[in-house]
This record gives structure tokens, C-alpha cells and sequence, in this order.
């Protein structure tokens, strides 16, 4: 595949799982804002609207603009990545999860910079689990992803590999 239709499949899965999760957002706002949890099994799960502040269990309340600086930064890193690693089979998982990392971020990047917090609304009661939403399951699943390449895809030649291609083309004096 060619490196442009590689990064336009890239594009528009990552503007997909955006609007995904903007969907769902927007979905729990008409329909749970003040109003009780929808239970869908009782005792285990529950659909609460809840609006978060800070990031994952609830650390750094009110640190909006430390969140979209960070996010902002880490989207830069993730793009780096993303270009450097080479477009051939062997790396498409690992392109992948870069793709899901990303709209994950992406996701609650623009809730915070329009909202100035983040809409949560999945809620497993049964082990009190904070609340969280369809951006958080992207990033969770793709760092999960990438300990699992990592561990048990990729030979350890392969991540000297990887590691080779994102380090920085150096020029020669003289």
C-alpha cells in the first residue's frame, strides 16, 4: 500500500473512532444529564453521567490546560511515531494501536477544549469502578495492545528496530 493511502486509512479511521465517541458523549448528555442511571445489569453495570474534571480516577482536578498541553504533545509524539515506523505488514498492529492511542486522546482532548471537562458515563458498579467513557476504553485497550506486541509479537531484534527508526537522522560536519 502506498504510504499516502496508508496515512489516509490512518486519517479516517482515527476521525471514525472520534466521532464515535463524540457520539456517545453526546448521546449520554440528552440522555442521562439529571437524570438517574440507566441500569443495565443490575448491580454490575449502569450508564451515570458524570462530568470529570480531571483524568483518570479523578487525579489533577481542574488542570484543564495542563491536560490540553500534555495532549497536545503526546498527539506530536504519537504522529512522529506513526511516520517514522515503516508502512509494511509487519507493523500494521503497531500502526493500529497508534491510531486507537491517538483518538483516544484526541477524544477527551476536545471535550476539554470545549467543554473544559470530559463526559463520562460508563459505570461498573459491581466493583466501583470510576466512571469512564468510549475515548478511555481506546487508550486503555491500545496500551494493553502494545505491552502484548511488545511482549509476545515483536522479537527483540524487531523492537531494536523500532526503536532505530524513531531516532532522529543525524547530519555530519564538514
Amino acid at each position: 500500500m502506498k504510504k499516502s493511502r496508508y496515512i489516509l486509512l490512518a486519517l479516517v479511521s482515527i476521525v471514525l473512532l472520534i466521532g464515535l465517541d463524540q457520539y456517545t458523549k453526546h448521546l449520554a448528555v440528552i440522555h442521562l444529564y439529571q437524570q438517574e442511571p440507566i441500569v443495565i445489569i443490575p448491580g454490575v453495570f449502569e450508564l451515570h453521567f458524570l462530568v470529570n474534571h480531571g483524568a483518570a480516577f479523578g487525579i489533577l482536578q481542574n488542570q484543564q490546560l495542563f491536560f490540553i498541553v500534555m495532549t497536545t504533545v503526546v498527539m506530536c509524539l504519537l504522529t512522529y511515531i506513526f511516520l517514522k515506523i515503516p508502512m509494511n505488514r509487519r507493523y500494521h498492529l503497531l500502526h493500529g494501536i497508534l491510531v486507537l492511542l491517538f483518538a483516544g486522546a484526541v477524544g477527551n482532548w476536545i471535550d476539554r477544549l470545549i467543554n473544559g471537562y470530559v463526559v463520562d458515563f460508563f459505570y461498573f458498579k459491581l466493583i466501583d469502578f470510576p466512571i469512564f467513557n468510549v475515548a478511555d476504553c481506546y487508550v486503555v485497550i491500545s496500551v494493553f495492545l502494545f505491552f502484548i506486541v511488545f511482549l509476545f509479537y515483536y522479537k527483540d531484534d524487531e523492537v531494536d528496530q523500532i526503536f532505530d527508526y524513531l531516532k532522529p537522522v543525524r547530519r555530519r560536519n564538514g
